[in-house]
């Protein structure tokens, strides 16, 4: 089972190799290729999920703060959408975590540390009350619950945390409960409800914490940036402009930092941050940080162990025998023995994996954009090995080619505004047959209050301007947005502004959109200079679009270069608020490795734009004509001899050299330098003639790759992406900036898989090979175990011993004691009334201990049941 933005999914594991429903079916825009599933009335967006297999109940936790129920049994319609059962409002805000506790009752985690427990018996009695009486059974429950947060604040003082939830998790070894917070953990009794211990990241018991609130904290932090910009710029009007903005910039910088140091934990704490927790079969429990560190804890909370097998951020844990299987934020799985060893890895996304689960054999991974794929559970192994061998026999069957065309243009406005007839000139006129629209601006906006503030909301995550956003609104007009193109993102640092726009026809399978950004100005913090880059997936394909201001000035070509080495190692994506959310487009092909193939963090050493398909550069490169007077150069441009100047170009010598773009290529220039120009002059007598009489010069250009290794290739699903340019020219007629604005028309053949039919080729190997089944079969293994009784009988408060033995000389055994439901006896001979239990918990009266653990092979285990 799934959760999607406006309700809960599911699949049958029956279904799961069948095709999608095509861009004709009934499933909404992203989902046409989606294996068939089932799914809900429309809700508010599911924030989380718990399985009660002992009620055959779902339990979704919700933005809008309520828990509902979902029946697993309910009658399946292919039309109608399946309706809630139980439902009530649990918290004012998000509900962030739920799990069921070793006695059945539902613990829930939200906003500011609030823990609420829902009582077994009062969901029990919910649940039996008829849908007419739906109302009542909310109520029931909304008044049953017990505020964990409330019973341990004395005077105003709280022993918590009041940091949101991040998970919670149910130690049924122990019978305890696990609450994490991001730099705090408690533990709970799940039979009693009481505290029992509050520990931070390092282990180190703290006996209260008393965090201010977050509206507190804010407000200062605005008030403080106001007051520094303001005064600086007040006090230093008199000096020269470096100053100025070396001031403001300096005085913003020391605003938010010591913004960021306040409250709970300054960045040094945050980079250690808890995102995730899970027990192991052992007893132990493991939390996940935003370094990328793996904590082993004992069952008390003491820190026993650490490990750092990938620096990217842990999403996620599951567990499945002695595996621990854990999700990254960069995409990745990572498999672990229960001392912490890797065993192995895999890249199982793109995107983050937000979820892992075990089911039918399976390890199923969750991806940020809403793919789901799933692994044997032996893998990797030789099943995979068979398995992509026969898949790849079948290439031919599910490979698809398509192509488009897609413009990509770039101009320095040089803090001006362009005219729709400029706009139109510049684009509008160029994309009747064009797919995909990227435009890179730079020098939107400049000056040294701008660049201040600009690096002050980049410290604390925001973005844009409105000046940004006219050119923006104005871009959507000359392209008919709305219309003919979707906006599907941009992103702006300082002056630099790139957005992408999709041909409506083409949206479909267009999705995944993440942003970065690079400043390289005044130590590589400001964004004077620097790159703004868009990562979008097209036909299950990576395309990475930068947008760059290099350094400026004839003898800055080591500075250049370093700038653009700066920009491609450090250029990393995520998504930002000005981006469209996927449109269903999923991952690309998985690769499965052994753990001698990965160390431990080789996966980061790769930069994001490495691993795209295709990267387009484009903007203000800033390199000059070397070598030539300013006389020679405009004698030479009014000949249109630029095959001669094309020898005096700085990019061409330096990419020659190898020393900048490398791997990359540019089409043949064939229009005139596009800078510097007086404004509002048209034609080539517009090159600057002041006094400086500035060389012209190639500023602006547009360079790219695709994945030839040669100069010719075919597309394939090897090289599946292979692009050319048809038009490259610079718009001559505009005259609003002293740059020329630059637009250049590729056509793209992408090669992909139709995973729909790659799915049904692939359900019919494992249905029909006999060594994949012959090595499912063998994965299917269970030890030979012997229960030394088969009735208890607890009278008294006795205490009786239940022993295991593992009979298997080779291989361990995990046991995990579970109570399915109880019955009570009738003194008058009736049949008894059974029960289920939430989540097979046990009974208040039950104590099983241990109850989940495991055996050595030809070695015994003894539980006491009281």
């Amino acid at each position: 089972m799934g959760w999607a933005e406006s309700g809960v999914r599911f699949w049958t594991f029956e279904n799961a190799y069948d095709p999608g429903c095509g861009l004709q079916g009934r499933v909404r825009r992203g989902d046409e290729d989606a294996a068939p599933f089932y799914e809900s009335a429309n809700t508010s967006p599911t924030m989380c999920l718990m399985v009660d297999s002992g009620n055959r109940l779902v339990w979704s936790g919700h933005k809008d703060g309520k828990i509902r129920s979902w029946k697993m049994d309910q009658p399946l319609d292919d039309i109608a959408p399946f309706k809630e059962g139980l439902s009530w409002q649990a918290h004012k805000g998000p509900v962030l975590s739920i799990v069921m506790s070793s006695y059945g009752d539902l613990w829930s985690g939200g906003e500011g540390g609030f823990i609420k427990i829902w009582p077994w018996e009062s969901i029990e009695k919910s649940l039996s009350l008829s849908p007419e009486e739906k109302h009542m059974a909310a109520l029931l429950v909304e008044r049953s619950h017990i505020d964990l947060r409330s019973q341990v604040t004395v005077n105003g003082n709280c022993r918590i945390s009041s940091s949101d939830v991040k998970c919670l998790l149910s130690d049924k070894v122990r019978a305890k409960v696990w609450c994490a917070q991001p730099l705090s953990f408690s533990i709970w009794d799940a039979n009693t409800k009481e505290l029992v211990k509050v520990f931070n990241i390092d282990g180190q018991i703290e006996n209260r914490v008393d965090l201010p609130s977050a509206q507190q904290q804010d407000q200062p932090v605005e008030d403080e940036m106001k007051v520094k910009f303001v005064s600086t710029s007040k006090k230093e009007k008199s000096q020269g402009f470096l100053q100025r903005s070396r001031n403001a910039i300096m005085g913003a910088a020391d605003a938010v930092r010591r913004v960021a140091t306040r409250g709970a934990g300054a960045f040094v704490e945050e980079t250690k941050r808890t995102e995730a927790l899970v027990l192991s079969v052992d007893g132990m429990i493991w939390s996940g940080c935003s370094n990328g560190l793996l904590v082993q804890w004992d069952g008390n909370g003491n820190r026993l162990q650490d490990f750092t097998h990938h620096s990217s951020t842990v999403q996620c844990f599951c567990t499945f025998g002695t595996r621990i299987y854990v999700g990254y934020v960069s995409g990745i799985v990572q498999v672990l023995d229960l001392e912490g060893n890797l065993i192995a890895v895999w890249v199982a996304h793109s995107n983050p994996v937000i979820k892992l689960a075990v089911g039918n054999g399976y390890i199923f991974s969750l991806a940020t954009h809403g793919g789901i794929r799933g692994w044997n559970l032996t893998s990797p192994g030789p099943l995979d090995s068979i398995i992509r061998s026969e898949l790849a026999q079948q290439e031919m069957v599910y490979t698809r080619r398509d192509s488009f065309r897609i413009l990509v243009g770039t101009w320095n406005v040089g803090q001006g505004r362009a005219s729709h007839d400029a706009l139109m000139s510049w684009l509008g006129s160029a994309v009747s047959d064009v797919g995909i629209v990227v435009i890179g601006l730079q020098e939107v906006e400049m000056g040294a209050g701008f660049l201040a503030m600009s690096a002050a909301k980049e410290t604390v995550g925001l973005e844009g301007s409105s000046i940004g956003q006219w050119w923006l609104d104005n871009i959507g007009k000359a392209l008919e947005e709305g219309t003919t193109f979707e906006r599907m993102g941009s992103r702006q640092l300082a002056g630099l502004l790139i957005s992408l726009w999709v041909r409506k026809n083409l949206r479909a399978h267009v999705g995944d959109v993440d942003a970065g950004a690079v400043p390289c100005g005044f130590g590589r913090a400001i964004g004077n200079k620097g790159g703004v880059g868009l990562r979008i997936r097209v036909l299950d394909r990576i395309m990475c679009f930068v947008n760059c201001h290099l350094a400026a000035h004839l003898e800055a070509v080591n500075r250049r270069n370093a700038d653009f080495d700066h920009i491609y190692r450090n250029m990393a994506f995520s998504r930002s608020s000005n981006l469209t959310s996927a449109a269903g487009v999923s991952t690309a092909t998985q690769t499965l490795k052994g753990s001698n193939a990965v160390s431990a963090n080789s996966e980061d050493t790769k930069p994001d734009l490495s691993e795209a398909d295709m990267v387009v550069f484009l903007g203000d490169f800033n390199y000059r004509l070397f070598g030539i007077s300013y006389d020679e150069a405009r004698d030479f441009v009014s000949q249109r001899s630029f095959d001669w100047l094309r020898e005096k170009d700085q990019l061409r010598a330096e990419m020659k050299a190898g020393k900048v773009f490398q791997g990359m290529r540019e089409a043949l220039i064939r229009f005139p330098p596009t800078y510097k120009f007086e404004r509002n002059q048209p034609g080539l007598g517009g090159y600057d003639s002041g006094e400086k009489k500035r060389i012209p010069a190639w500023c602006d250009r547009i360079i790219y790759r695709d994945n030839r290794v040669a100069s010719v290739s075919d597309c394939s699903l090897e090289c599946p992406i292979v692009s050319s340019v048809v038009q490259y020219e610079a718009c001559m007629d505009v005259t609003e900036s002293d740059h020329k604005p630059v637009r250049c028309k590729f056509n793209v053949q992408i090669a992909h898989v139709d995973r729909s039919v790659r799915r049904q080729e692939f359900g019919e190997i494992i249905r029909s090979n006999e060594k994949v089944r012959s090595l499912l079969e063998e994965s299917r293994y269970v030890p030979e175990t012997i229960i030394s009784a088969n009735n208890i009988v607890l009278q008294n408060q006795d205490t009786c011993i239940l022993r295991i033995t593992n009979k298997c000389m080779k291989e361990k055994a995990v046991f995990n004691v579970i109570c399915e439901g109880q019955s009570t006896v009738k003194d008058d001979g009736e049949e008894p009334d059974y029960r289920p239990r939430g989540s097979y918990g046990f009974p208040r009266w039950l104590e099983v201990t241990p109850s989940a653990g495991i055996i050595k092979p030809d070695q015994h285990a003894d539980l006491s049941t009281s």
